[in-house]
C-alpha cells in the first residue's frame, strides 16, 4: 500500500473542523493534524493509501468551498489543496515535527 499525505488549507477555524471532519468521514485517512501558517491560514494534513488520500482531499476542498457559500464574506475560505503520494522520508521527517491531534500522538 503506497503512503500519501494530503493537504488542504483554508482560512478561519470553522472551515478546518468542517475539512477535518468530512475528510476522515468520506476516506480511510488518517488525521495527523493541522498546521497554523500564519493569522488565520490553516492547513488540515490526513495521509492514507494513495486514493483515500484523494478522495479525502477531494471532500475537503467541496467542505471549504460549502462553507464558504454560507459566509458573507467576500473573500474565499478555501486557499489551496494538495497531495504528495509516496513522500520522500525527508518529509516524513517534516511531518513527525507538525502539531498531532490528542489521539494521533498516542501512537507515535
Amino acid at each position: 500500500m503506497a503512503i500519501a499525505v494530503g493537504m488542504v488549507e483554508v482560512l478561519g477555524h470553522p472551515p478546518a473542523l468542517a475539512v477535518a471532519d468530512v475528510m476522515t468521514k468520506a476516506a480511510r485517512v488518517t488525521l495527523v493534524g493541522y498546521e497554523v501558517v500564519s493569522g488565520a491560514r490553516i492547513t488540515v494534513i490526513v495521509r492514507g493509501d494513495v486514493a483515500e488520500v484523494q478522495r479525502a482531499v477531494d471532500r475537503g476542498v467541496e467542505a471549504a468551498k460549502s462553507v464558504e457559500k454560507l459566509s458573507a464574506k467576500d473573500k474565499s475560505l478555501f486557499l489551496s489543496s494538495n497531495v504528495i503520494p509516496r513522500p520522500h522520508e525527508n518529509v516524513e521527517v517534516v511531518i513527525r515535527k507538525m502539531r498531532f491531534t490528542p489521539a494521533v500522538e498516542r501512537f507515535r
